[in-house]
C-alpha cells in the first residue's frame, strides 16, 4: 500500500462520512475512489456497447 498525503475540504469529508457506511475516514475515501473507478469503467463499456460487428448469418 502506498502512503499519500492529500488535503481535502472538510465539508466534503464530512459529507462523505455521512453517506458512506465506513468505519473511518481512510475506508470512506478508499471506497469512494473504488466507486469512482468502477463507474468510469462502466461508462467506457457502455460507450463501446453496440460498436462491435454482429456475426454474419451462415448461408444455406
Amino acid at each position: 500500500m502506498k502512503r499519500t498525503t492529500v488535503t481535502l475540504p472538510q465539508e466534503l469529508v464530512d459529507e462523505l462520512l455521512d453517506v458512506a457506511p465506513a468505519k473511518n475516514k481512510k475506508q470512506a475515501v478508499v471506497e469512494a475512489i473504488q466507486e469512482r473507478i468502477k463507474r468510469k469503467k462502466l461508462e467506457a463499456l457502455k460507450r463501446l456497447a453496440g460498436r462491435g460487428r454482429r456475426p454474419r448469418e451462415a448461408k444455406a
